[in-house]
């Protein structure tokens, strides 16, 4: 172990699975403990995104590319207001930043927000570990660094299934994202853990958001007379979600355009009365490919979560408001990647992809769901105005 890693002192670090399995290393960030759901991230690039997306609620990310803090942070990249990992396990911290858009280190700002990272572990080892076992609870301490009494803390926390963190993570307050140019449409986003980029993704194409806590009602989503109805990214387990399920139910009864992301789209699933379940290991990355089963085109895709539907891959099911069918898969294996609502004629009204579009910090394939979103909404009005 380097011992010019850090200017400082280096510090013992422990981290310690439910399973009982252990790994030290040494701490970087702040200094204290850690707990929550471990998961593993296969980006080569984008952390600063990856820390601040709020989806990442009450997980302990692993980076599985080996070289991290390169680029150091900067004020320009954040997808939300702070960091949202409970900790962050690296195998190499990077003793220097070199991008000309660093304001400080991964290693500053993870210390000045309390964020507690251990660095110099086998992320190879863990990452293999956790493919083979599944995510699972997880403790990160520079306090306690006896394994046995470490794990018997992780024991005592909560597990991702059934937790219900969207009311952590939503905007307490109704905010305006005015549109870019000319304003062509207005949309009403449940803010249920979204990024950044999401809105701004719809600025920039004329839509005017109007962000709204996830415990907006019906009522306040028609008082904006929005001409559609968007669902963000988030944490927690879908299948606790129910004011929020109750709510798109109220939207799809309202015959408004739905667009729904990540959670978003396993919300549209379970409203369209399919289930959901917990994925071993989830899709977390910037480079997971999903086939669209309508052109079978290939897109690469920026993921993270674990949960998915439960839908059946052919055909489609009747619904109150139309028929859903699967859109995307992953070719990975074959989870459910996306859903479409339609009309008796074969219009589309509503649809909802598990992957993330914005693509903060890439890759850029999806993009063209908002301008599918543009379009559902356009011929909505058009035949509401005939």
């Amino acid at each position: 172990m380097p011992s010019n890693l850090y200017a400082r002192p280096l510090v013992d670090a422990l981290l310690v699975l439910e399973d009982g399995r252990s790994f030290r290393g040494i701490s970087f960030g702040a200094p204290g403990e850690a707990f929550g759901e471990a998961v593993f991230s296969t980006a080569m690039s984008g952390y600063q995104e990856t820390l601040t997306d709020p989806s990442y609620h009450r997980q302990v990310v692993i980076a599985t590319a080996p070289h991290i803090g390169n680029t150091g942070w900067n004020d320009e990249d954040d997808e939300s207001s702070r960091i949202w990992v409970a900790g962050y396990v690296v195998r190499d911290l990077s003793r220097v930043r070199s991008n000309w858009r660093s304001n400080r280190s991964l290693d500053d700002e993870l210390r000045a927000q309390g964020v507690v990272g251990i660095a110099e572990v086998d992320t190879r080892a863990l990452t293999r570990h956790l493919r083979e076992r599944g995510a699972m609870r997880v403790g990160i301490s520079t306090v306690e660094l006896d394994p046995e009494r470490l794990l018997a803390r992780v024991l005592e926390t909560p597990p991702m299934v059934g937790a219900s963190l969207v009311a952590d993570v939503t905007t307490r307050e109704p905010r305006l994202i005015p549109a870019v140019g000319e304003k062509r449409f207005t949309v009403a986003a449940i803010d249920l853990g979204i990024k950044d980029m999401s809105p701004q993704r719809m600025a920039e194409r004329g839509i005017e958001v109007h962000l709204l806590p996830a415990d907006t009602t019906i009522e306040q989503i028609q008082e904006l007379k929005p001409d559609g109805v968007f669902f963000s990214n988030g944490p927690g387990d879908p299948a606790a979600a129910d004011g929020e399920i109750a709510l798109l139910r109220q939207v799809l009864d309202a015959r408004l355009p739905y667009f729904g992301i990540c959670f978003g789209n396993q919300l549209f699933g379970r409203a369209l009365g399919f289930g959901t379940y917990k994925l071993k290991y989830g899709h977390r990355g910037i480079n997971q490919p999903v086939m669209d089963l309508a052109t079978r085109k290939v897109e690469i895709t920026a993921q993270n979560h674990g949960f998915a539907v439960d839908a059946p891959l052919t055909g489609s099911t009747p619904t109150a408001w139309g028929d859903a069918r699967v859109s995307h898969v992953c070719l990975n294996d074959d989870v459910v990647e996306g859903l479409e609502l339609r009309s008796p004629e074969g219009d589309l009204l509503s649809f909802s992809v598990q992957y993330h579009p914005e693509a903060a910090a890439g890759p850029h394939d999806s993009a063209h769901l908002f301008d599918r979103f543009i379009d559902v909404m356009t011929a909505r009005r058009e035949g509401k105005d005939a």
